[in-house]
């Protein structure tokens, strides 16, 4: 089932979506929650680069899962606020979490300005999402609310599935091509019949996992415009691929390292648009 709207906001899936994620929450984390190659080869290095962690740093990191990357903040030196709106993952989250951590979780919905806005008390120096907006129905609410509660200047990394090439609509193909010496080779890549019109579709994030998930489509015109209306602009991105020598049989992204199947963003506050 995909259903498209123009302004890349799907508020009628809200409620379901939050079902499946609380249905797959624990099956996800006790199969990523150590880590896997996109996690450890693409996300975190770019973000890492990206979000300059700093001892002192105040963090907030948005739809946090299992709180994996949180953790890893708070290991250098990082006071981190951390929120999921899936429960199941929040309960994970502190399970993993040693006592003494500083960090504290929420169950908070990224699509609720009004309840990330009760967490700022204290004024964030940065913000964080890693590979959760594509999951959220909405985010214009969740920039809105981030212009409010960073400090002048803050920055938001956040990471997604890349759109011009990871949505749940490309099609992945091998195909064998006889090179101008004669052997033949096995290339991957990646067939994109449509970009520009956002759309929602059920899909697994992982094969097998219990139940599919919503993916929110947005084309980058539509996922920019979210955070350029809330007063940010994006002043650094990464487009991490997998490093040649990484290819595995079959169909993966690491037999295509020249196409990036994750999009990491800087935006910080321009003072333009904000209330």
């Amino acid at each position: 089932m995909t259903r498209v709207q123009q302004d890349g906001e799907f508020p009628e899936q809200a409620d379901e979506n939050r079902r499946i994620w609380d249905a797959n929450a624990r099956w996800w984390d006790d199969r990523i929650g150590g880590g896997n190659d996109f996690q450890v080869l693409l996300i975190e290095p770019a973000t890492d680069r990206l979000l300059d962690v700093r001892a002192g740093d105040t963090i907030l990191d948005a739809a946090c899962g299992a709180g994996r990357y949180a953790r890893r903040m708070a290991a250098l030196g990082a006071r981190v606020v951390a929120f999921d709106y899936s429960a199941e993952f929040i309960a994970r989250a502190r399970a993993r979490t040693a006592a003494d951590a500083a960090i504290e979780y929420h169950v908070l919905d990224a699509g609720n300005a009004e309840a990330i806005l009760s967490l700022a008390a204290t004024r964030f120096d940065k913000a964080v999402c890693t590979m959760a907006i594509m999951d959220m129905p909405e985010i214009r609410q969740l920039f809105a609310a981030l212009s409010r509660v960073l400090v002048p200047g803050g920055a938001f990394v956040f990471s997604v599935t890349h759109p011009c090439f990871h949505s749940a609509a490309i099609q992945r193909f091998a195909e064998i091509h006889e090179e101008d010496g004669g052997r033949h080779v096995a290339r991957s890549g990646v067939k994109v019949s449509s970009y520009l019109s956002p759309f929602a579709r059920k899909t697994e994030g992982i094969i097998g996992q219990p139940e599919p998930q919503w993916f929110f489509h947005r084309p980058l015109s539509a996922l920019f415009r979210a955070g350029f209306d809330a007063g940010f602009v994006v002043d650094g991105m990464e487009e991490p691929g997998f490093p040649p020598g990484h290819a595995k049989p079959g169909v993966r992204w690491t037999n295509m390292p020249d196409i990036p199947p994750i999009m990491v963003v800087r935006m910080k506050l321009s003072g333009v648009g904000r209330e």
